[in-house]
Order: structure tokens, then C-alpha cells, then sequence
């Protein structure tokens, strides 16, 4: 399964500091693990969280989930360090903060000159700036190591100085325009993380509003969200059926070379057999991942 394909439904924060938590992580249905050396770790315990972090990936175990190291951002005082460890890791991405603009991108690109290929780079979207330049960040995809956007709500809101609604209506626009924007250059987009790790049915409301979207998952700062975040982001089986009677009619000899056709009383087109086929792909990308 390549990175473009494999399921990203959840994708769980963890201070790279916490070794009990990253050993749990290793036992949850999580999609992606980001060991964060940024927000959650403190000055004076950065350079210990690095080390940890690269001796996670070093010691593995994490499955089928991919594994993501949060960088501090390049012109801080830990960036250049945080870049050459991970580089040399078995990561199997950098994730790097408050990106501004394509030169962002173009930099930390040459942050990691030293990483295998395979290594990729991942990118927040979480700054003023950002949401005015979101196509020519995500068209940095065809000449960098970028395939992924994670939205960083939290420090957007912070610097708009705007407020964090269950309806999130100050950002609209934002998660709108990002989606669309990674869609053109086909880079994966996460949603940002929702604050409520109690309430967990607030949690899933978001997680809702996240898929009308058309995000590919969620980002997730408890591991009492994986299980809600799954659910909202793997097809369900009233839309698997569906899809599998849109392929099957197109398959009827009767409707071979036809752009649109009858299905269960209502016209499908041929856009329709496009979204049909790719609900199963994922989740048969899902089954497969574990």
C-alpha cells in the first residue's frame, strides 16, 4: 500500500516525551502516530524528547500505522537539530508547523536532502498566512516530498484571536478552501484536532462536520477519540451496499457505454460510479490495513 492510498482516518498526538503513552499507542486502532516534539514538549525537554522520539521509530512495533515526528519550526532554536534526527530516522514522515508559503515548504524540503526518498514531508495548516497561499503550498507537492496537510485549528484561532464554536463557523471558509486546495494537487488533508475528549458525542459531531468536508480523517489529542473517529471516517455498510449496486448495474451489458443509468429508481451518472468505486477501495484499504 503505498502513502497515497493507506487509510488515515485517525491520527493520535503524542508527546514524545511520554514513553507509556507511546507504548500504548502501539495497541490502538489509530492510523497514524505523531510523536510531537512542538507544542506539547517543553523548552528544557526538547532535546531528550528527540532522542526519544527517534528511538521510537528505531524500536517499531507500531504495525500498520504510519509514524510521523512534529518538528519545531525551522527558525526556532531547535529546528535545524529536530530536521538532521528525524532525516536520519525510521520515520516515515516529518510534520512541520505554521508553514506561511511555498518557501516554507522549499526550505524544510532542503532540511531533509539527507532522508531517504521515502521519507515524507507533512505540513500544518495553522496561520493567517497560510489559509491566503494554500494553492501554491499544496502545488509544492510535484517538486518536494509534500503529501500531506493536517489543519492546525488551534493556533489558527489563536492568531485570528477568533472563538472555537462546536460549529467552528469562523473557520468554514478555511477548511473549505484547504480541502480544495490539496484536492487540486493531490494532497492528503486531516482535519484539525477537536478540543472535547470527554464529550465524546460533541467529538463525533465535529468528526461529522469533518467528513462533509470531504477531509480524509482527523487529527486527535486523546486515544478516546480513535474509536469515534473511525467510525465517522470508514464507509458505512448502508453506503458499502449502495456503492456495490451502483458498480454492479454498470457492469449489465444493457448499460455498457452509458453515462447514466437508472439505480434503485434515481439516475447515477457516471460521477457516481467514480465515488461508488472508490468507497470500496477504501474499505478495502481499511481491511487490509488491520
Amino acid at each position: 500500500m503505498t502513502p497515497a492510498d493507506r487509510p488515515r482516518r485517525s491520527a493520535l498526538y503524542l508527546p514524545a516525551s511520554n514513553a507509556k503513552a507511546i507504548a500504548k499507542a502501539r495497541t490502538l486502532p489509530c492510523d497514524v502516530v505523531i510523536l510531537d516534539l512542538e507544542d506539547a514538549v517543553a523548552p528544557e525537554a526538547k532535546a531528550e524528547a528527540r532522542a526519544a522520539a527517534v528511538a521510537a521509530v528505531e524500536e517499531g512495533g507500531f504495525g500498520h500505522r504510519e509514524v510521523a515526528i512534529r518538528a519545531n519550526g525551522i527558525d526556532t532554536e531547535w529546528g535545524a537539530a529536530d530536521l538532521a534526527a528525524i532525516a536520519g530516522s525510521k520515520a516515515d514522515a516529518v510534520l512541520v508547523p505554521k508553514v506561511d508559503s511555498p518557501q516554507d515548504i522549499a526550505r524544510y524540503e532542503l532540511g531533509l536532502s539527507a532522508a531517504p526518498a521515502s521519507m515524507q514531508l507533512w505540513a500544518m495548516i495553522e496561520t493567517c498566512a497560510s489559509v491566503f497561499a494554500l494553492e501554491p503550498i499544496a502545488a509544492m507537492a510535484h517538486s518536494s516530498r509534500l503529501s500531506l496537510w493536517i489543519m492546525g485549528t488551534n493556533d489558527l484561532a489563536k492568531e485570528m484571536r477568533a472563538q472555537l464554536t462546536p460549529e467552528r463557523t469562523p473557520f468554514l471558509p478555511f477548511l473549505s478552501m484547504a480541502v480544495a486546495a490539496a484536492r487540486a494537487h493531490g494532497v492528503a488533508v486531516l482535519d484539525g484536532v477537536c478540543n472535547e475528549f470527554r464529550d465524546l458525542d460533541a467529538f463525533a459531531a465535529e468528526a461529522r462536520q469533518g467528513l462533509l468536508f470531504g477531509f480524509d480523517g482527523k487529527s486527535l489529542i486523546h486515544p478516546a477519540q480513535v474509536d469515534p473517529c473511525n467510525t465517522v471516517f470508514s464507509p458505512g455498510e448502508a453506503d458499502l451496499i449502495w456503492a456495490r449496486t451502483v458498480i454492479e448495474a454498470f457492469t449489465l451489458p444493457e448499460n455498457q457505454g452509458k453515462g447514466a443509468i437508472r439505480v434503485d429508481g434515481k439516475m447515477t451518472e457516471l460521477l457516481h460510479l467514480e465515488q461508488a468505486k472508490r468507497l470500496v477501495s477504501v474499505a478495502e484499504r481499511i481491511a487490509a490495513a488491520g
